[in-house]
């Protein structure tokens, strides 16, 4: 497995990653994003829907659990996943997205993947030391109030290829 470490300054710098991470993804692309609650999973987000070029705003799908935004070039579909609701891969499954024909990505989605797919991009996303982590969605609603989430400030991100598509790592 290759493993790509990074230090992202701020959410500009975040967004400005996601935009040139879009430039090496292929349609049959997972992106699974972990990290506390106010991170910069959205924000990264964000910035992979404008490097695709895809049609509506990208916003958290959290009550909606997915949202598909088309491309304005031809391009694959692109498909925005919160799963911090799902609680095994069968539910993930249950959502029917068209894995092999789209870029996916899923938020809150690590351990979801089984029987899913063969090779998927896991991407971390740390906050500085000191501050409050949130790891699962339960501890940020019980934290949400003691968290300052919108700081802008360096992240670190740890991105890990798993299975033969991210072989040899060599992104952004």
């Amino acid at each position: 497995m290759a493993e790509l470490h990074r230090t992202i300054a701020n959410a500009a710098a975040m967004h400005r990653f996601g935009v040139d991470l879009a430039g090496a993804l292929l349609p049959g692309d997972l992106i699974v994003l972990t990290g506390p609650l106010g991170a910069g999973k959205t924000t990264l987000t964000r910035g992979l829907g404008e490097g695709l070029k895809v049609r509506g705003a990208v916003t958290s799908p959290t009550f909606v659990l997915a949202r598909t935004h088309p491309s304005l070039v031809g391009g694959p579909p692109f498909v925005h996943v919160d799963a911090y609701r799902l609680g095994s891969a069968m539910e993930l499954d249950d959502l029917d997205i068209d894995f092999v024909r789209s870029i996916v990505v899923v938020e809150w989605g690590r351990g979801l993947l089984d029987g899913i797919t063969e090779s998927w991009l896991d991407i971390e996303i740390e906050r500085p030391q000191g501050r409050a982590l949130v790891t699962s969605r339960t501890d940020a609603e019980a934290s949400v109030l003691d968290l300052d989430h919108d700081l802008d400030e360096p992240r670190t991100v740890t991105v890990a290829g798993h299975g033969p598509r991210w072989d040899r790592l060599a992104l952004v």
